[in-house]
């Protein structure tokens, strides 16, 4: 039984890119036989993915990529564990891979693009960084008769497209509009896009607090419009103020340049993830205990 040294532990770990916790428990197994220690890990790395794959990813990085035309142009998110290993060379690498994927295929669809071959890279992926790694979502926008504009802020956890039509110069007023979205995070394009189900919970919640208050009907209701309009207003683009000209809004820029957004999707990194209470100084003792 050869002994299981640090030397021989690095090298493991330098040929697998595995941690210096699995590589030594490997070795151990294989009573020190490097070759036999790499044969088991490959065995088992299926089944660790798998294991990973219930922890929370809520970190991650966008991507966005684009037709030369810029008539079709894709987003994606891609989550992984930690900040620290989002900033993986690989692991970026991998999320632009699932967005050019994406933009080939004109895909929407995740779970399609991880059926076609990423998933045995993500795989890889997960076994060699060691953290669980989601293909959370993808957008694809495509048009035959406008521009698909885009935004991606510079640390890769915002980002946004939209659809314009109409003339001027869409592309460089479609990037301040994907821009605009990117930092003020409307919902829809319009007031009236809003889904109804939700604008009669806003008007039931509206009415109770200026019940509440104690104002006259006649009084309260004019209340209740007024905020109404307010928070549909705070949640449509076209009502909401220009970030680089607060003064005018974003319908009336387009208005001025005769174009007309059709759509928009926008993307943060981990939006509407649970993430589980973290207890660092238990993790610490956790891994100090197991060394």
């Amino acid at each position: 039984m050869a002994k299981v040294t640090a030397a021989l532990v690095k090298e493991l770990r330098d040929r697998t890119g595995l941690g210096m916790m699995d590589c030594k428990k490997a070795l151990t197994a294989a009573e020190g036989d490097l070759e036999r220690a790499i044969d088991e890990l490959r065995k088992k790395s299926a089944l660790k993915a798998a294991a990973k794959a219930g922890r929370t990813a809520a970190e991650g990085l966008l991507a966005i990529v684009a037709t030369p035309d810029g008539k079709r142009a894709t987003i994606a998110e891609v989550n992984i564990e930690t900040d620290f290993a989002a900033r993986n060379e690989k692991f970026i690498a991998f999320v632009d891979a699932v967005a050019t994927a994406a933009l080939d295929a004109a895909a929407n669809d995740a779970d399609a693009l991880l059926a076609g071959g990423l998933g045995a890279r993500r795989q890889a992926l997960v076994q060699e960084i060691g953290e669980n790694i989601a293909v959370r979502r993808v957008t694809t926008f495509e048009t035959t008769d406008g521009a698909i504009a885009s935004y991606l802020h510079t640390d890769r956890r915002k980002g946004a497209l939209v659809e314009l039509t109409g003339g001027g110069d869409l592309a460089g007023l479609g990037r301040d509009i994907a821009m605009h979205v990117t930092a003020s995070a409307p919902r829809v394009v319009n007031p009236e896009d809003l889904d109804q189900a939700f604008v009669a919970k806003e008007r039931d919640i509206l009415t109770a607090q200026a019940i509440e208050s104690g104002k006259p009907p006649e009084i309260a209701e004019k209340m209740v419009a007024g905020r109404l309009r307010k928070t549909l207003a705070e949640l449509s683009l076209t009502e909401q103020p220009f970030v680089k000209e607060p003064k005018t809004k974003v319908g009336a820029l387009l208005s001025d340049a005769g174009a007309v957004c059709r759509r928009i999707a926008r993307y943060e990194v981990g939006e509407g993830i649970d993430k589980p209470a973290e207890d660092f100084a238990a993790e610490v003792a956790a891994t100090a205990s197991a060394v």
